[in-house]
């Protein structure tokens, strides 16, 4: 399985481009000083949709993918476009999402749908039973793979994880908070004022 192309496209390619273009997004909520404009309620909502990919992340590294698994992919997709949704439609109450930031988002909505189509077609047999189709039984139970990955891949993706992902996440939502005396909320926000949020 793991000299599969599929299987090492999901490993080293869109993964990697995945985790990059979330670092990339923590930088444009930087630039456009998140902290001073929609404050620690905008982090909170991307650790929300951090904990939403993190948990079919999780499921495909160490997991056996079965029609539970692919159930759970599919469900989270959907739950993290909705939570994308409002995610911009809060930010732009008081930040401006410039078009670079706009293009980066289109990379965090599409590789995750490219993840799980990859996946689904990795597994064919069991996304069809989850229909009652197809010639497999859906199983819908947590098994450790049988063919687990590299534990030097695993450790590195952690690594990655933790270090440009998680951090700097909660570093945004302290810098939100301590901007705004423990406020979620900035007074910008409650005003429903984009402006320049370049200018404080």
């Amino acid at each position: 399985m793991l000299s599969d192309p599929t299987v090492l496209i999901l490993m080293y390619f869109l993964l990697p481009v995945w985790l990059a273009a979330g670092f990339a997004d923590w930088l444009c909520h930087r630039a456009s000083h998140i902290e001073s404009t929609t404050g620690a309620k905008e982090s909170l909502i991307h650790l929300l949709m951090f904990a939403e990919v993190g948990i079919p992340l999780l499921a495909a590294m160490f997991l056996d993918v079965n029609a539970l698994i692919i159930l759970i992919m599919i469900v989270t997709f959907f739950v993290h476009e909705a939570t994308a949704m409002w995610d911009v439609s809060y930010a732009t109450t008081a930040r401006t999402v410039t078009p670079i930031e706009q293009h980066v988002h289109s990379f965090l909505e599409m590789i995750p749908l490219m993840g799980l189509v990859s996946v689904i077609s990795l597994h064919w047999g069991q996304f069809l039973a989850l229909f009652g189709a197809g010639t497999e039984t859906a199983r819908f139970e947590l098994v450790w793979k049988s063919e687990q990955l590299p534990v030097t891949y695993i450790a590195c993706v952690m690594a990655v994880i933790l270090i440009f992902e998680l951090l700097p996440y909660l570093e945004e939502l302290v810098r939100g908070l301590r901007a705004n005396a423990g406020k979620l909320i900035p007074s910008k926000a409650r005003r429903g004022d984009p402006g320049q949020t370049t200018l404080r």
